[in-house]
């Protein structure tokens, strides 16, 4: 199963759906889609005009049976999205269609491409580097419009650009170095050049280092800022999930301690990504039960970046609900109290609330009701003010990590620079220094795809869809 195969997939949903493209790839993708299309007009696809629409049917060459009436592009290498020839059939969009022309595609010569393989094909055959085709899995994925945005920038190699200028740079110095090794007493006079060439490291490594830190950022685009939704049992935790997400989640009851267990969802709230996380009530228990889900409880409050403590407002502050603000605010978490069913008489104030808070920690306080709806839009701008504090001011062309792949890397590269910059301004051997700046390219070099092993290659893009 190498490159030289042609490979076919279905690259749109599986369902009924206005098209079904068949996407195929490889030396034999046109010759493939000629043989079982067939124009009204007699039109050859090796004779269509590139990147043009050809009309006709999807027709089986064994019998003359019309599959389907078909809308078929031609690609041709190197202009494509693999850099092989390329051919998309546009199928009427239903599980039949596209099912039977891609049997017809394998039947006749090309074979079902496995997961992320096209894009696999970009980056082998030098389109794409593994930073942007890590970058198109995230497009796919993303839940919010800055994430999108974030990837769409290294997509386009923003990040890319950057490691590769820091290359350069330790490139460089390399070369000085090996250069004094082999020749030391013709570099003897190049010697003034010792505080130049650490200066230029120092500086890649600080970029370098603040790339890394970019990561704390990247992972809330990426993986949606952890919103917990905690409290007492049966004050509408359930209830305001159920409302934040627009639909039935949670289950929801009357009797305290239905939740057993942690439900998490993601939504969109002031254009971040949040997953939103349902508690079970934080109370003692002899229930076994329901004693693991409070210990789930405390541990999704413990990751959290924002807490939401759901409080019953016509009921008078308990010791539960005073313990639930407690932990929350003991672990230093952003803090939002909702005081739940506001459509009811309501028998304790905001400033109950900011003196029961550690240190009297200004929380601030929403009124709301999760079965009518009351003060949700409140609810919701409190969020993204806390939200857009937390993720940070997005600057137009930022460049940030999302990876742990990308920030170990990083990570290693600093390391190894620092020790590097360090020998030479100290006149250490040079072979030290070498075998450190050595490590730094290889380190950033697995971010782009250079040194980067087949297990690395297979796992990431096992993690696309087939026909991407």
């Amino acid at each position: 199963m190498g490159d030289k195969d042609t490979i076919a997939a279905i690259s749109t949903p599986r369902g009924e759906g206005g098209i079904g493209i068949i996407r195929i790839s490889g030396p034999e993708a046109i010759y493939i889609a000629e043989r079982l299309f067939v124009s009204p007009k007699g039109r050859k696809l090796s004779q269509a005009p590139a990147r043009s629409l050809s009309y006709g049917f999807v027709t089986d060459p064994e019998n003359g049976a019309q599959v389907d009436e078909a809308l078929v592009c031609v690609m041709r290498a190197p202009n494509t999205y693999t850099r092989q020839d390329v051919v998309e059939i546009n199928c009427h969009g239903g599980m039949l269609a596209v099912k039977r022309t891609l049997e017809l595609v394998v039947r006749l010569g090309a074979r079902p491409a496995l997961p992320g393989e096209f894009t696999k094909r970009a980056f082998i055959n030098g389109r794409i580097d593994l930073a942007q085709a890590e970058a198109v899995l995230e497009i796919i994925r993303a839940k919010s419009a800055r994430e999108e945005k974030a990837a769409l920038q290294r997509l386009k190699g923003g990040l890319s650009s950057k490691i590769n200028a820091y290359k350069e740079v330790i490139a460089g110095a390399l070369a000085y170095l090996e250069a004094l090794i082999d020749f030391p007493e013709e570099m003897a006079e190049a010697d003034g050049e010792n505080p130049q060439i650490t200066g230029n490291l120092k500086n890649a490594l600080t970029g370098i280092q603040g790339l890394s830190a970019t990561y704390d950022e990247g992972r809330i685009l990426h993986d949606g800022l952890r919103t917990v939704i905690a409290g007492r049992p049966n004050v509408g935790k359930s209830s305001l999930l159920n409302a934040l997400l627009e639909e039935d989640r949670a289950i929801v009851a009357e009797l305290p301690g239905t939740t057993r267990d942690t439900l998490s969802e993601f939504a969109s709230i002031g254009g971040f990504a949040i997953r939103l996380t349902d508690t079970a009530g934080i109370r003692d228990s002899a229930d076994p039960a329901e004693s693991e889900g409070v210990k789930r409880s405390l541990k999704a409050l413990d990751e959290a970046d924002l807490v939401i403590c759901v409080m019953d407002g016509s009921a008078p502050l308990s010791a539960q609900d005073i313990e639930v603000l407690g932990k929350a605010s003991s672990a230093g978490k952003m803090i939002i109290t909702a005081a739940n069913k506001a459509d009811l008489p309501q028998v304790w104030s905001d400033g109950d609330i900011l003196h029961a808070a550690h240190g009297g920690k200004n929380v601030p306080v929403v009124r709301i009701s999760a079965k009518t709806g009351l003060g949700l839009p409140a609810l919701k701008a409190i969020m993204a003010e806390a939200l857009s504090q937390r993720a940070g001011t997005e600057t137009e062309g930022e460049i940030v990590i999302t990876g742990v792949r990308h920030k170990s890397a990083l990570d290693r590269a600093a390391a190894s620079l620092e020790k590097a910059a360090g020998l030479i301004e100290n006149r250490e051997p040079a072979e030290i220094a070498a075998l450190e700046l050595r490590e730094a390219l290889d380190a950033l070099g697995e971010i782009t795809g250079e040194m980067t092993t087949e297990d690395v290659l297979d796992r990431i893009f096992s993690q696309f869809c087939i026909g991407k």
